[in-house]
């Protein structure tokens, strides 16, 4: 006996399906990528400051590439649209880096590439054809260093603080960070540099920054670069752009220390979500966190979930900070 389903409930079902796929798709296409790229895979070590964040749109930021990005030809890469450096210390703008992934400890990766007095980040950009966005009096330095290894110096570009500039389909501007912001004798080269260098002197090249990234999904992004407590944290990063995510440094010392950098995040920023950087030390072992550790210590100051930047993993975060893989 032949029995007649009837078509319609099954037509139904079969759009159900479709619309809730449609659906489905864009919300995963809509979310920004964010890859640490440390010195040593699955981990999070000494020097890792470096980050690929890439919107939705397919736009490319690098941000501090420092000592652990293996140079222009760091597979790790591809395509890049713009640099972006915090201030000029060498282990955020590179004056030296690693010739390959996993050379060295954890905590002591090998960074015997040399890089002065041009840059890890400078070459990086040379390199890629991508502009280097900066604040303050930096893209004047960048500009002379692009145009020494036959890059365009207009490609060293300005946004400061209050300001905004649009790479690709990221809104960047930049916010008061609490450093130091000294450019090397070894940067500079030639004479001048070794004055410098005789004298126990740095050039200066206006005060240090963070940035504040709005991508084309609406999620804001705060990257302190090296910071200390500062009221804009609260003021700017928080009230005015309402940062939904955050990079902090937790290093301690040379920067906000772990305990310092949660109650930023707890009181000031208040984002969804955080991810530590800047720890100053093997904060890892087999990607889980090392007892007695700076970075434990800030995991369990901190009353938002804190996703650890280990090298080479990529986390999506969704508009409101969320991370929805990855973490």
């Amino acid at each position: 006996m032949t029995v007649s389903v009837p078509l319609y409930p099954l037509r139904l079902a079969g759009l159900v399906a479709a619309a809730l796929l449609s659906v489905a798709q864009p919300v995963l296409a809509d979310n920004v990528k964010i890859t640490p790229l440390g010195s040593h895979d699955g981990e999070f070590c000494r020097f890792d400051r470096a980050m690929l964040l890439e919107d939705p749109d397919g736009t490319r930021l690098l941000y501090d590439a420092g000592r652990t990005v293996a140079g222009a030809g760091d597979p790790r890469l591809g395509k890049i649209d713009a640099v972006l450096v915090s201030h000029l210390h060498g282990d955020h703008v590179g004056d030296r880096h690693i010739e390959r992934v996993n050379a060295g400890s954890c905590e002591e990766p090998e960074v015997a590439e040399v890089d002065t007095p041009h840059t890890n980040s400078v070459k990086i950009a040379v390199a890629k054809k991508a502009a280097i966005v900066t604040g303050s009096e930096m893209p004047k330095f960048f500009a002379t260093k692009l145009k020494a290894l036959g890059g365009d110096p207009d490609a060293a570009q300005l946004v400061r603080f209050g300001g905004s500039r649009k790479v690709g389909g990221v809104t960047v501007t930049t916010v008061p960070a609490v450093h130091s912001n000294g450019i090397a004798g070894v940067m500079i080269g030639g004479e001048l540099g070794d004055m410098l260098d005789a004298a126990g002197l740095t050039a200066y090249a206006g005060p240090p920054t963070g940035y504040v990234l709005t991508f084309s999904n609406g999620l804001v992004l705060y990257l302190s670069g090296d910071t200390g407590i500062t009221a804009e944290q609260d003021a700017v990063v928080r009230r005015h752009y309402g940062a939904d995510l955050a990079v902090i440094n937790i290093g301690d010392t040379f920067t906000t220390g772990p305990k310092e950098a949660a109650w930023v995040v707890n009181e000031l920023v208040r984002p969804a979500a955080v991810i530590p950087s800047h720890a100053n030390e093997a904060a890892t072992k087999g990607g889980k966190v090392i007892a007695g550790t700076r970075t434990e210590m800030f995991i369990e100051a901190a009353r938002v979930p804190v996703h650890l930047p280990l090298s080479g993993r990529t986390m999506a975060f969704d508009s409101s900070g969320r991370c929805v893989a990855g973490c």
